[in-house]
């Protein structure tokens, strides 16, 4: 026992909480075996970021969409069944990209709505699930712990993957890793059987949780902070993996970026889950989030795999430090919010609609710029331009009244 406290440290551990992040760890495995290489996918039949862009607006969008469906079913029935729902869809999605060709325009905009549907209702029953499996006192560990997971997840699933689909000729390679990750989320649905089942019965306003940004301070900065957050993902969730293959030709390589820059992030999340405390979250998220913001000018105007491995080992040290006292932050500030327990619902879902707002806005600059101006000239101002959202959250958060945290 006193080993797994050396591990783990002084935190009491529940049924549910190791579930769950079991359920989000085989979760991240899949995704991480796949997602990734979906962008090279669909770049390798177009050779165009406009489809790719399409795609992950699409996502976006959808994604937003049905965190608002999603979260009035939430207030009648299972969360735990909407969390199933949401696996389901992704199962699917990698089905429809076995099954039929995605050449078009149209299809990676549809393919994204599956994906954002799935990723939806995963999401928003994930973090309505990790608001009510943890506490202020076990939440950061929560945090740390799934990105200690996602890491390892991170490590070995693109390098596998990258393996498999380099060792094989023509699109083989791509059909097994996505039947490999359709198999580990049907795995995440059955463990999902076994959580313990959480019901709502009060009404869905989310008229009033939005009414809350113009009386609570603190969770106006928070919706803020996440519009940021969102900005930057929009764009270098896809515009990387494709500067890895457009630099080596090679999905073994964006394989290897994946391991290298998992480890990095693997260690650093079990440092900083350990070693940050409450009072120094401000000073971490300033720290994580300029990190992140220099990160991009090692790549903005001149690309090659060794300073895209560069790249990737800033961020990996920057995002622990950043993510597990920003999330930890905004979950404490949604519990002291206005009915915080009735209301966790709606809370949740104007948290995820402002990141994925944030996210359609960049990638519908990018789409607008790409398509008025040479991508090779315009891309990376946007990155400059965008890759300063992480930077931007601590501006916003900074002086943010709490007690505790």
């Amino acid at each position: 026992m006193s080993k797994w406290k050396f591990l783990l440290g002084d935190v009491d551990l529940n049924k549910d909480l190791i579930l769950l992040l079991s359920v989000g760890g085989l979760f991240t495995l899949a995704t991480a075996l796949s997602s990734t290489f979906v962008n090279v996918y669909l770049w390798k039949q177009s050779n165009n970021y406009l489809p790719i862009a399409s795609y992950q607006f699409s996502i976006a969008f959808f994604q937003a969409l049905t965190f608002v469906i999603a979260g009035r079913l939430a207030k009648t029935i299972d969360r735990v069944v909407i969390l199933r729902v949401g696996i389901s869809f992704l199962a699917i999605f990698y089905i429809v990209v076995l099954l039929f060709e995605t050449k078009t325009l149209l299809a990676t905009i549809l393919i994204g709505a599956i994906l954002g549907i799935g990723n939806g209702c995963y999401y928003l029953a994930f973090n309505l699930l990790t608001f009510e499996v943890t506490e202020p006192e076990t939440r950061q560990f929560f945090n740390g712990f799934l990105g200690l997971i996602n890491s390892f997840t991170g490590m070995l699933g693109p390098f596998i993957a990258g393996a498999i689909i380099s060792s094989m000729i023509g699109n083989k390679g791509y059909h097994f890793v996505f039947l490999a990750a359709v198999i580990l989320f049907i795995c995440a649905v059955v463990l999902s059987c076994f959580l313990v089942r959480r019901e709502l019965d009060s009404e869905f306003n989310i008229k009033r949780v939005i009414q809350e940004r113009k009386l609570n301070e603190n969770w106006r900065k928070v919706t803020y902070a996440n519009f940021f957050q969102g900005i930057r993902e929009g764009i270098f969730m896809f515009v990387i993996s494709i500067y890895i293959f457009l630099s080596t030709g090679s999905e073994f390589a964006l394989g290897k970026y994946g391991l290298i820059t998992s480890l990095i992030s693997f260690i650093t999340y079990y440092i900083v889950t350990r070693i940050i405390k409450e009072n120094f979250r401000m000073k971490a998220i300033f720290i994580g989030g300029f990190l992140l913001f220099c990160a991009v000018f090692v790549i903005a105007f001149k690309v090659s795999f060794p300073l895209l491995i560069i790249y990737g080992a800033i961020i990996s040290l920057a995002y622990p430090i950043i993510l597990v006292p920003y999330l930890s932050l905004t979950y404490d500030i949604i519990g002291k919010s206005y009915k915080a327990r009735e209301y966790r619902v709606e809370y949740i879902v104007i948290r995820e609609v402002y990141l994925n707002s944030g996210r359609m806005f960049s990638i519908a600059v990018f789409i607008v710029c790409t398509s008025l101006f040479e991508p090779e000239q315009v891309i990376p101002l946007l990155m400059c331009l965008f890759g300063a959202g992480h930077f931007l959250v601590y501006f916003v958060m900074r002086k943010l009244e709490y007690k505790h945290a």
